[in-house]
């Protein structure tokens, strides 16, 4: 009988690391429920490697003892994994293709349910609640944001933003077709800019999480931008199978500027409502 194991004596670091990182996700998944076994393994690799540098621990597997008996650790360690890189009318073209070409399909619905996946700290739902105030729509929808991370939603929930960020966000919202000052929909404090309480009254946020967690409503739009790229096909595969399952008849998909659903198994599902910007609308 052939024995497949890997001979530890002819195993190179790099494999065994490789085996350290399963053992590690494959600990978390089992103990705590939280699954990142498919996320991109080299941007997995960086997160878990800061995290046993930050923690002062000896490697991977030390890591792996904290995290199971440290849940604060365990908090630290899923910040590490969160994507909040984001800002207010985030590639303005994209939100100025949506004005201008999904817009006029949503005022044919008597109300909007929006969901944004993967929504951070929230700068990108404020600026979908300020289009869509702007084009009379507001008062209709509905906007789900959702993360897997409790620290940056508590942040979205408050509105409260670095004044330093402000010139970039009103440069972007100018470009994406903004129609009024952009201080108007904000105040400035001690604290920073809170963003006036009218943007969030139609918006929930909770936690989902992409990978173990399943549809929760039936959506006209679905935004998902930039966090794909961190995931592995397989995992990819899934979250689409997700979104089409989430999405109604003639439904709009919005993606990253890297993403694609070409190469999916529901290419052929949808069309393209922009070439430039990742605008998709489900058509089967």
């Amino acid at each position: 009988m052939m024995n497949n194991r890997i001979n530890p004596f002819q195993s190179s670091p790099e494999e065994l690391e490789r085996l350290e990182i399963e053992l590690f996700l494959k600990g978390i998944y089992e103990w705590y429920g939280y699954d990142y076994r498919n996320y991109a393994y080299q941007s997995i690799r960086r997160r878990i490697w800061h995290r046993v540098y930050d923690e002062n621990l000896s490697g991977i597997l030390a890591l792996l003892d904290k995290v199971l008996h440290d849940t604060e650790c365990l908090n630290r360690l899923i910040a590490d994994f969160s994507i909040n890189v984001t800002e207010m009318f985030r590639d303005p073209k994209f939100f100025l293709e949506f004005r201008e070409n999904v817009v006029p399909l949503l005022r044919t619905y008597p109300s909007i349910r929006i969901w944004h996946a993967g929504c951070a700290t929230g700068e990108e739902v404020y600026s979908m609640a300020i289009l869509l105030h702007e084009e009379g729509l507001y008062n209709r929808a509905k906007i789900y944001a959702t993360d897997i991370n409790q620290n940056v939603l508590k942040t979205a929930k408050k509105g409260l933003f670095p004044i330093e960020n402000m010139k970039k966000y009103t440069s972007n919202y100018l470009q994406s077709g903004g129609k009024l000052a952009f201080s108007e929909y904000y105040t400035v404090t001690k604290n920073g800019v809170q963003f006036h309480p009218f943007l969030s009254k139609n918006i929930l946020f909770a936690q989902h999480n992409l990978v173990t967690d399943r549809s929760f409503n039936e959506f006209h739009v679905i935004f998902c931008r930039n966090v794909l790229i961190y995931f592995n096909k397989e995992l990819q595969m899934n979250v689409h199978e997700l979104f089409y399952e989430s999405l109604c008849r003639f439904g709009v998909l919005g993606l990253g500027d890297k993403e694609t659903i070409a190469y999916t198994d529901k290419s052929d599902c949808y069309d393209e409502i922009s070439t430039n910007q990742k605008l998709f609308q489900k058509t089967k």
